[in-house]
């Protein structure tokens, strides 16, 4: 497999330069050169069903004995014996729980894997790195949880100071590992995500700290979360539609993935909060960027949908240099204008989308414990709205993004309940925290980097 990228300008790479280098040279987002059809294979053992989706895509810089391997291993701590299970609660209506990993959170599921897949290319290389990432509260601690503790790997997190929940800011600050370092930007997550790409932009800073990126702008990100898409559909035994609350668009690009390439999927549901910019977009072709407000679903609070850019070089016919320019004149002018006929062809047939409201969200954590006994987080609260509000003919499957216990506040004010955390987390509030606050500012920001993670 051989990958190009979204921006056209960049040489085409195999796997394993992909993972390691993360964004393309030219700033865009790696892609295969052709799409394989998806094969989930005879075993229904998620780890087996991972393998068998991914084979594909990372041969042959790992072997389908490697990635067996590294499958079993990151998927045997969870919690759950079946890693992500499928739970009914209503008619026709199911949750895919993809919080029985460590960090409580869906980010796990991809995240555990890619960590490992680090590891064994790194020390094959006899390479070091220094991963950069941006969170919206859970990427964060899903990615230092993948690879603390990892000799070859330097991980700094930025996460915007004060718009994560709690539980998500002291996963990532009371990490006590000398290769983990988190920042707290005064801004938004879109700030924190425009500095990471900044730095890539950097070619001096990128090559002298030897920089990758663990954000689903990186390819084995994306490809990890299209098995659980596809263990799904796979396992429901009839075509589904599947439900994803969102805000970069990497699960819903997976979920198309696995869809693209012959899982039995009919529609993706988009869930927004208040910060709707995608559901305008499927609505209406409307994606006009807006100043970001903040909600009781955090990490969905986005604008810039880093992952869509995948998904528009498939409506430009792959035509980088149009891609390229479509993304400068939307920096540019917040506004990306896309043809009708391509919205016709790629987004009509596929996608529909709803927003949800912090009063709406309430109301349905609410419902669902009333109804069925089932604490869910605010994110996944926004699936269930939609899910219920958009439903055809078909069970839909919403996909549960977080453990209750990961925003207690909203679960409490809505129930009454008091989620607790699992026993490996229940001391979290009693750890010591490292912050370290820093300006929405890209000098300020490398200075920290080159300080902590000498290469």
């Amino acid at each position: 497999m051989r990958y190009v990228s979204t921006r056209g300008a960049a040489p085409e790479l195999g796997f394993g330069d992909v993972l390691l280098a993360g964004l393309a040279d030219d700033g865009g987002l790696y892609v295969p050169v052709e799409w394989p059809a998806i094969d989930t294979g005879p075993s229904d053992e998620y780890a087996d069903v991972a393998a068998s989706v991914l084979a594909p895509y990372v041969a042959p810089d790992l072997t389908e004995a490697e990635l067996m391997q590294l499958c079993r291993d990151s998927y045997a701590g969870f919690r759950h014996p079946e890693v992500a299970p499928l739970v009914e609660i209503g008619d026709d209506q199911w949750l895919l729980e993809l919080f029985h990993g460590p960090t409580l959170a869906f980010k796990d599921m991809a995240l555990q894997l890619v960590g490992r897949m680090f590891d064994r290319l790194l020390e094959r290389r006899d390479e070091r790195i220094t991963i950069v990432g941006a969170t919206s509260g859970d990427t964060g601690s899903a990615a230092i949880e993948g690879v603390r503790g990892c000799e070859r790997v330097q991980i700094v997190i930025l996460y915007p100071e004060g718009r994560t929940s709690e539980v998500q800011r002291r996963q990532m600050t009371t990490v006590d590992a000398p290769n983990v370092h988190t920042l707290a930007v005064d801004g938004t997550f879109d700030d924190c995500q425009d500095l990471v790409k900044a730095m890539f932009a950097d070619r001096r800073f990128r090559e002298s700290q030897r920089l990758s990126a663990v954000n689903s702008i990186n390819w084995a990100r994306i490809i990890a979360q299209t098995a659980y898409h596809a263990s799904a559909a796979s396992r429901m035994g009839r075509p589904i539609d599947i439900c994803v609350p969102t805000g970069n668009f990497g699960n819903v690009l997976a979920g198309w993935i696995a869809r693209h390439t012959g899982a039995e999927i009919d529609r993706l549901l988009v869930a927004t909060n208040s910060n709707d910019i995608l559901t305008r977009f499927i609505r209406s072709r409307d994606m006009t960027t807006a100043g970001v407000v903040p909600t009781l679903s955090p990490s969905m609070d986005i604008q810039v949908s880093s992952n869509f850019e995948r998904l528009l070089f498939e409506m430009n016919d792959r035509d980088g240099e149009r891609t390229a320019a479509d993304l400068a004149q939307f920096r540019s002018d917040g506004h990306l204008d896309t043809s009708p006929e391509a919205f016709d062809r790629w987004i009509r047939p596929v996608f529909d989308s709803s927003s949800v409201d912090d009063a709406e969200t309430l109301a349905e954590i609410a419902r669902v414990h009333r109804e069925t006994g089932t604490l869910i987080d605010p994110h996944t609260a926004t699936g269930t709205v939609v899910a219920r509000r958009l439903a055809g003919n078909r069970p839909v499957v919403t996909l549960a993004t977080a453990h209750p216990a990961k925003f207690p506040d909203a679960v409490r004010q809505a129930t009454g309940v008091h989620p607790e955390l699992p026993d490996e987390l229940a001391d979290l509030f009693d750890r010591p925290e490292r912050i370290t606050p820093v300006a929405n500012d890209l000098a300020a920001v490398e200075a920290l980097v080159a300080e902590r993670c000498p290469i």
